[in-house]
């Protein structure tokens, strides 16, 4: 039996991982005097009270970033979770192919676009981790189903 008055609040967090045409993705760096300042993170936020996942990710990223995301770009692509003093983190991952207007670090320190491969180099918070490799199999996963098959036939 489950007891609910010793259960960590749920506490849900969206990010995304913008995808350019190069097939790198945009990193944002924490700023100082927020938790874990410095570190290099992907974009998004929390959600606000009645707000689902998908429409706080495009709120966050407009913003964070001064970019338009249509809700229907979104494809769902993993989740982490991190227990946390009082409550236990649910970090949802979206990635994102097609945004309007150019990224532009309005609440971070730094911005920088970095291949898949290259993320684990980067200093980021514990819950981005399982993110990272849940990423790479996913685009890895969606470059193998765009491939032609070697007969020819689609």
């Amino acid at each position: 039996m489950i007891d609910s008055l010793n259960t960590p609040v749920l506490f849900p967090v969206v990010a995304a991982a913008l995808v350019d045409g190069d097939g790198r993705v945009l990193l944002q760096q924490r700023p100082e005097g927020k938790a874990l300042a410095g570190l290099w993170e992907f974009p998004g936020g929390k959600l606000e009270l009645g707000e689902t996942p998908e429409a706080a990710l495009v709120r966050e990223l407009h913003e964070e970033l001064a970019i338009t995301v249509a809700p229907e770009a979104l494809e769902p692509a993993g989740f982490a979770t991190e227990p946390l003093p009082g409550r236990h983190l649910l970090l949802l991952l979206y990635v994102i192919r097609s945004w309007s207007g150019t990224p532009v670090a309005l609440e971070a320190d730094g911005l920088t676009w970095c291949r898949p491969a290259e993320m684990q180099a980067w200093p980021m918070p514990p819950a981005d981790g399982p993110l990272v490799r849940q990423l790479a199999a996913y685009l890895a996963d969606s470059r193998s189903s765009d491939a032609v098959p070697d007969n020819g036939t689609v």
